[in-house]
């Protein structure tokens, strides 16, 4: 069976950064187990997949567009120190929680710290990178009238009802 929309696909897979540095890998645990044609994995790694049988090992370049994304810097906001009450130390690349003036919560990186002056950003860890994976398909099978209804994968690897 081939890798399509409403294929319930497991995986091994080692993501690197430009400079080979593993960032991630599912080989020292169980394969990743995802429903395909959902969203459940980046753009450019599903279009990867598309096509691909049980027993493929391939090599994707995954451009930021195809990923999480390009760098922007719209997305790095500068708040007052004062906002932090009751934490004694702020550090570069520390994370923290943001909550909007609508309830909704983010998380954002201390970039830049300048006297009473924080830089959050926003964009998602991975923004602006191209990605490096090696892949390996474990397993090909048609998705359950409830995993599609569901939208994710049942099941070992998957989620439990």
């Amino acid at each position: 069976m081939k890798i399509d929309k409403n294929t319930v696909v497991s995986l091994h897979y080692t993501l690197k950064n430009k400079e080979g540095k593993v960032l991630d890998t599912s080989l020292n645990g169980e394969p990743l187990v995802y429903l395909h044609g959902v969203g459940g994995l980046i753009p450019g790694l599903e279009e990867e997949l598309l096509g691909k049988e049980k027993g493929a090992s391939f090599n994707a370049v995954i451009p930021p567009e195809k990923a999480y994304g390009v760098y922007n810097e719209a997305y790095v906001k500068k708040v007052s120190k004062s906002m932090f009450q009751g934490t004694e130390e702020l550090n570069l690349g520390m994370q923290v929680q943001m909550q909007s003036q609508s309830g909704e919560t983010a998380m954002a990186v201390i970039s830049k710290i300048e006297g009473d002056d924080i830089f959050l950003d926003l964009n998602p860890p991975l923004a602006g990178e191209t990605l490096y994976f090696d892949v390996d398909v474990v397993s090909v099978r048609a998705a359950s009238e409830s995993e599609i209804e569901h939208g994710h994968a049942h099941g070992p690897g998957g989620h439990e009802h």
